[in-house]
């Protein structure tokens, strides 16, 4: 089959090259899927980098222990393990894996769910980890209720074009936080208010909000207290911050340990790949409630400018590999 593989860490056109390989193998728990589509998510980069160093502990420390990367995948089942009851031969599902930038790529059955008919492969595809993860900030550390304010900074990247929409759904105020030439969808996504950050200081004390989702924003967690009320609550997500010792998880980590000793909740969020979070997702892109704002997709013999596409900041929405 054909694959996207890597030997060793680095930038995407320097160690991504199409191959052919072997079909991957199932176990027992495991579905063989045929896949249609695989998102791109800033966590593929940073699993093709190697950084932050630390994360090579589980991944490899001189080379990528997986040589396929994408975990945002929709697809058809083809096989199934011997152990799985829940999806069958034929299924259209989407979730999450290992190896998604692939023709065929192995998925834990628990970690599928079916796709809605009215919801395309493509915009299956990117409603899962960027989705998931807006979910969870969302819902699980935020608590957020109808008739919060929230600003969801990032609003215009991968999670934060669903937390946007998560955020109305589940009745709040939002205001999204984005660059001048991505205004424009914002507002699309259903934002109430829209802060263009080159014009204006989100963190200058004039207003506050019950809520902050940092998708991947510079500020640091004191400053971010500054558009906070009294009790709101942070969820640092992502962060390119911190270098390539600690990454995104420098804002991550300073926060929590930060919270004990203020009136706010200081939190950061690393999602967890739970099937009934993965269902929920998937009745609320049945309904409309959430629709994956496509920017561009990409053919797999072009995984690397993907890759690059959204590494370089012009993403509005998300990419997504078509295979």
């Amino acid at each position: 089959m054909r694959a996207v593989v890597q030997d060793e860490y680095g930038e995407a056109h320097d160690v991504l090259r199409v191959a052919e390989i072997d079909p991957p193998t199932i176990g027992a728990d495991e579905v063989l899927l045929r896949v249609h589509a695989a998102g791109v998510d800033r966590g593929v980069w940073h699993l093709m980098a190697g950084v932050p160093y630390p994360a090579r502990l589980a991944t490899g420390l001189r080379r990528p222990k997986t040589p396929v990367r994408g975990r945002e995948v929709a697809g058809r089942v083809e096989s199934v393990g011997a152990a799985v009851t829940t999806v069958h031969p034929g299924d259209e599902v989407f979730g999450i894996c290992e190896g998604a930038f692939a023709e065929f790529a192995p998925a834990k059955a628990a970690k599928l769910v079916a796709r809605p008919e009215n919801v395309t492969p493509v915009q299956a595809a990117a409603t899962t980890v960027s989705a998931l993860t807006a979910l969870q900030a969302l819902r699980d550390n935020a608590k957020v209720q109808a008739g919060q304010s929230v600003l969801v900074i990032g609003a215009s990247g991968g999670v934060g074009s669903f937390a946007v929409q998560i955020a109305k759904a589940r009745g709040a105020r939002v205001t999204g936080v984005c660059g001048t030439g991505k205004v424009d969808l914002v507002r699309e996504l259903g934002a109430d208010d829209v802060l263009d950050y080159t014009k204006q200081d989100i963190a200058d004390g004039g207003h506050r909000y019950d809520v902050i989702i940092d998708t991947g924003g510079h500020r640091t967690v004191r400053r971010l207290r500054r558009a906070l009320t009294p009790r709101g609550c942070v969820v640092i997500v992502g962060s390119e911050t911190g270098g390539r010792i600690l990454g995104g998880f420098q804002r991550g980590l300073w926060a929590p340990l930060m919270s004990p000793f203020v009136s706010q909740r200081l939190t950061s969020l690393v999602s967890s790949e739970r099937q009934a979070d993965l269902r929920e997702l998937a009745d609320l892109a049945a309904s409309g409630a959430i629709t994956a704002a496509i920017d561009r997709t990409f053919p797999l013999e072009q995984t690397a400018d993907a890759i690059q596409y959204m590494q370089d900041g012009r993403v509005r929405g998300k990419v997504v590999v078509t295979i």
